[in-house]
């Protein structure tokens, strides 16, 4: 199967993640890819923010940015349409981004089955986080977007909830969670041996990875480790980097737990696991209420004991007490009082912890199968037995 996989990412982050093991999953069950978006991201340092796109948002007005955005689609479909008439594509696979309907115009001019991965209510998402001007272009685009592929694949059946209010018949919505790359994460090593190698045995590892923001909420780590019984011995890893990293610096020396605290900068990937290996806890302080977060799925699959809000996202993966300790998110003593549990339980952590990593091998929730799913789909609209390369696609 030849798919033409179409995005509009241009930093190296949770998205490319997302991106590269989901098309490297495709292509190792044998199927070729096509990849429409940005070239300049292939040049990018992993963490590294989005160049010229990041400038010219900060520079110019917001309205003016969103028009463009928009009017980009333009230049998105000219791409579309000569990859289509090169490589004759049997399908498209489209990561949603707003804005962005130059996908949905190639669909309906070669008439190719497409499927379109949903991360999250990105109008919605942008009016709380970053502001936006255009909300009734924002809003159309959307609704737009969203009811013209074959399937859409959320990420969560919250985000599937946002699909099926904007008018999604129910039996075109596929969630499809995020998955870990099992081969990534086979060379990790002992827990031990991974404290030793980062000057930490004997102490009792929380920690967390990803790119450092104000609503990870971290800070409340910081307030763990200054308070606690067990502070002697606790440190906190932070693995990555962000705009937040000052800010939890210094919070640290306020409360005189500096020398308790690691925050590594951004880590190629390949290192990740080394680093998650040094977790006794696996930390999820906070969550965007829809979001399927990457860095879950890591813990699990390396048997880390994971403390996470109950979220109704989350509780799609997790379970109290069998392959996580749940907090209430809207109780601000439950956080301290969970993890003040897990620390002071050594079987409790080993028990969590396995249960994690068989939630990965019973529920599937790797990148391969997410591809096989993928796969699926398309056969299901008949792609394969019409070949699109057998119709004179020009």
């Amino acid at each position: 199967m030849r798919i033409l996989y179409h995005h509009r990412i241009r930093s190296k982050d949770g998205q490319y993640v997302h991106l590269e093991e989901l098309t490297k999953a495709l292509q190792d069950l044998g199927h070729e890819i096509v990849l429409v978006g940005p070239a300049a991201i292939e040049r990018e340092e992993f963490g590294a923010e989005a160049g010229i796109v990041a400038f010219l948002k900060r520079r110019l007005p917001q309205q003016l940015y969103e028009f463009l955005e928009f009017s980009h689609s333009l230049w998105a479909y000219r791409r579309l349409r000569a990859a289509i008439r090169r490589y004759k594509p049997d399908c498209i696979y489209e990561r949603c981004n707003l804005f962005q309907v130059a996908g949905v115009w190639a669909k309906r001019l070669y008439a190719l089955p497409m499927l379109l991965e949903v991360n999250a209510p990105l109008l919605e998402e942008r009016q709380k986080y970053s502001g936006l001007s255009l909300v009734s272009l924002a809003r159309w685009s959307q609704n737009y977007v969203w009811k013209a592929p074959d399937y859409l694949l959320p990420v969560t059946d919250v985000l599937a909830g946002y699909l099926r209010r904007a008018g999604v018949p129910n039996s075109k919505i596929v969630v499809i969670p995020n998955g870990v790359n099992l081969t990534r994460f086979e060379k990790a090593v002992d827990r031990q041996e991974a404290k030793q190698r980062l000057n930490l045995g004997g102490r009792l590892v929380l920690g967390f990875t990803g790119f450092v923001r104000e609503w990870h909420a971290l800070e409340r780590l910081i307030d763990f480790i200054a308070h606690s019984s067990d502070a002697a011995r606790a440190h906190l890893l932070l693995v990555g980097d962000g705009p937040a990293r000052k800010a939890l610096e210094d919070y640290a020396r306020a409360l005189g737990v500096e020398a308790s605290m690691t925050i590594t900068g951004v880590v190629p990937r390949d290192e990740v696991a080394r680093y998650i290996s040094a977790f006794d806890v696996a930390l999820q302080p906070a969550v965007v209420p829809y979001a399927s977060p990457l860095k879950l799925f890591e813990y699990m699959v390396l048997g880390c004991a994971i403390v996470a809000p109950a979220t109704p996202n989350l509780c799609e993966i997790l379970v109290d007490n069998q392959n996580a300790l749940l907090f209430e998110p809207e109780n601000p003593d439950s956080f301290s009082q969970v993890l003040e549990r897990v620390c002071s339980d050594p079987p409790l952590r080993e028990r969590i912890g396995q249960g994690a990593a068989r939630t990965i091998l019973e529920r599937g929730l790797t990148w391969e199968n997410n591809a096989k799913r993928v796969i699926s789909l398309f056969e299901s609209l008949g792609v394969g037995k019409n070949d699109a390369r057998q119709l004179g696609i020009s």
